[in-house]
């Protein structure tokens, strides 16, 4: 379990990661009453809301962006197991601190979440919908971000900025919608499927017979949740699997390029650069 808890102004950013071989149940409380809003990333971690006699039980998380109002009495439960793991982020400020939020934050949760401003229960939910492509990326950079100090708190602020102008942009729109979770589940399988065998993927026709659907609609869908098709991102993976075996196991450019699936060095070393900017052997 790792967990991270940055204090940013008078909003709090609280990152949690978890895998498991087994199972295990990580139990989170608020000291104090909050208004939040968690994003879930990669993992697909069950997830249990409990106050007085009440329980609410969300099976499918990844993806999602769940909005509420919580005091001291609420029990958040995540249900972690080998196939299900937990990455989750949450922005979190208190109702006395609405006032003095830079960016307009606090007349916005005011205006989009009022509901949650004026609770009328321990537990109080909001919006919830599946995450824009841009929220999804912006959440995959909190959590792979490498810098320090105060650099890393500078990200931590851009980004926070641009994840909640996100977020707002989206109620904003009203095109937030309730999450079709056979269909997320289906872009969750096929997304796991490229991620298990980086090197030797299927082929877009093969993908979609495995997880149910035709390749048309596979196409269609995946880009409209993770923002790329599905072969660019499966590109962009491989590169950034690239990028740390050169740099964290000190694989040779050839093996890495093996690694994840180019026969040419020279594609491999072009692609490499068309991403990051400079050639394998720099980094």
């Amino acid at each position: 379990m790792n967990r991270e808890i940055i204090d940013i102004n008078d909003c709090t950013i609280l990152l949690e990661e978890a895998s498991t071989d087994k199972t295990l149940v990580d139990i989170c409380l608020f000291d104090e009453p909050v208004i939040a809003i968690a994003f879930y990333g990669k993992g697909d971690v069950g997830l249990k809301v409990k106050y007085k006699d009440e329980t609410k039980e969300y099976h499918h998380t990844k993806g999602m962006v769940l909005s509420f109002y919580a005091d001291s009495e609420v029990e958040f439960e995540h249900h972690v197991s080998a196939d299900k793991p937990l990455q989750c982020l949450v922005i979190a400020t208190t109702i006395r601190n609405l006032d003095q939020l830079p960016n307009g934050e606090g007349q916005f949760l005011e205006q989009f979440l009022a509901q949650l401003v004026h609770p009328k229960d321990h537990y109080v939910e909001g919006p919830v919908f599946s995450m824009t492509p841009e929220m999804y990326l912006l959440v995959e950079q909190f959590f792979s971000n490498t810098f320090e100090s105060e650099l890393k708190m500078m990200f931590y602020k851009s980004h926070m900025s641009a994840l909640l102008s996100h977020y707002f942009g989206q109620l904003a729109s009203q095109k937030t919608t309730a999450i079709d979770i056979p269909q997320l589940e289906k872009l969750n399988r096929a997304q796991e499927i490229l991620l298990s065998d980086l090197s030797n993927p299927p082929s877009l026709t093969e993908l979609a017979h495995q997880i149910g659907t035709n390749p048309n609609k596979l196409k269609k869908e995946f880009k409209a949740q993770f923002g790329v098709p599905v072969f660019k991102y499966l590109q962009n993976e491989r590169l950034k699997k690239a990028h740390r075996l050169i740099k964290e196991e000190q694989k040779t450019i050839q093996e890495t390029a093996w690694a994840v699936g180019y026969e040419s060095l020279g594609s491999f070393s072009n692609a490499f650069e068309k991403k990051f900017g400079y050639r394998p052997s720099q980094v």
